[in-house]
């Protein structure tokens, strides 16, 4: 099965797409996505569809329909969102050698640069409208973002395939166990609900239509922050500056009690972690050791470290009400360089 994912051809990709009863021209683009195979496809009447092939394993149907219906539901509330087509039996998810797969519209448009105020405060009350459409109803099937599914079990995954070199394994262990213990501590009266998940810059798009909110793939249960810090991500005064904006827009439809901000940095530090393990599941794919050549080396494995515990003493800096459990005595943190997109989002990709 991953054989044929990894070596996906036109030819299939049409055929796929014929027998749901679209007229494909031939015109196949492949775009760009680490994650599945996604194609922009040219119809007979002019219009254009985009196939999207699912990784093999990464989803259930269950969970994959989870993602359909939500985006439905968003978009049955008139929320931006690109949401799959179905065949005239209601179908969304189709399936072609044991590989899921989907036809959504083509959604025209750009990722934006920069937020204006202005901007800030439109997507502020979207997000909250998708959240409030989230805590409607729970997700049975979806993973839930918390301590284990972000640290614990990727850090097993990477224990139990020798990924670590011997000297960072103790260092990068005790980094990880300490930022899931501080999430757990901090998390435990949050409020969870169907979320986004990856929502960065790179996952919006504005164009002739407006703004629209892409790529629902990562929807999880989790704590509606996590969609706030990526889509307004500096720690810098102008970064919180524009969060303010962005949440006091958030909250002309939905309560966000400023406390759950203190989850903004150990969020950040769970994705390294993720991120990682992502990486690492993968390898087999020719795609990844391509894109990713530095990952696996001494050096990979030692910035990775370096940078999980930097990012604890950000946390123990910024977070002034860490349980005394997990709470340090140590100095503050010394003050960080300033970040671009591509130093938070690991997938961040121009559009």
């Amino acid at each position: 099965m991953s054989e044929f994912f990894f070596n996906l051809t036109p030819d299939v990709v049409l055929s796929a797409i014929e027998r749901l009863g679209f007229e494909p021209t031939g015109h196949c683009m492949a775009l760009n996505s680490y994650e599945n195979r996604v194609y922009d496809l040219r119809l007979e009447d002019g219009a254009h569809v985009v196939a999207k092939f699912y990784r093999p394993g990464r989803w259930s149907r269950a969970q994959i329909q989870e993602e359909h219906d939500f985006l439905l539901e968003l978009q049955a509330d008139e929320i931006p969102v690109c949401a799959p087509l179905s065949t005239p039996d209601g179908a969304t998810i189709h399936e072609i050698e044991g590989i899921f797969y989907t036809v959504w519209p083509r959604t025209g448009g750009r990722v934006p640069d920069e937020l204006s105020d202005e901007v800030l405060g439109m997507l502020g009350r979207l997000c909250a409208r998708i959240h409030n459409n989230g805590a409607a109803k729970r997700a049975d099937h979806r993973i839930s973002l918390n301590a284990n599914t972000y640290a614990r079990e990727p850090l097993a995954f990477l224990e139990a395939g020798d990924f670590l070199p011997p000297h960072c394994r103790d260092r990068y262990r005790a980094a990880v166990d300490e930022v899931a213990a501080i999430y757990e501590a901090l998390v435990a009266d949050v409020p969870l609900h169907r979320i986004h998940g990856d929502c960065h810059l790179g996952n919006l798009l504005h164009g002739n239509e407006g703004w629209f909110f892409l790529d629902f793939d990562d929807f999880v249960t989790g704590p509606a922050v996590q969609d706030v810090w990526m889509l307004v991500p500096a720690r810098d005064e102008e970064g919180l500056r524009q969060r303010e904006i962005f949440l006091s827009a958030y909250r002309q439809f939905r309560d966000f009690d400023s406390s759950w901000l203190r989850l903004v940095e150990p969020l950040r530090a769970l994705r390294f972690i993720r991120y990682a393990a992502w990486i690492a599941k993968r390898w087999d794919d020719p795609a990844f050791p391509a894109a990713f050549p530095h990952f696996g080396t001494v050096q990979y494995w030692e910035d990775e470290t370096a940078d999980l515990e930097k990012q604890l003493e950000v946390i123990h800096g910024a977070t002034h009400e860490l349980p005394e459990s997990v709470r340090r005595d140590d100095e503050p943190a010394e003050e960080q360089k300033e970040l671009t997109n591509k130093d938070y989002f690991w997938d961040w990709e121009e559009k």
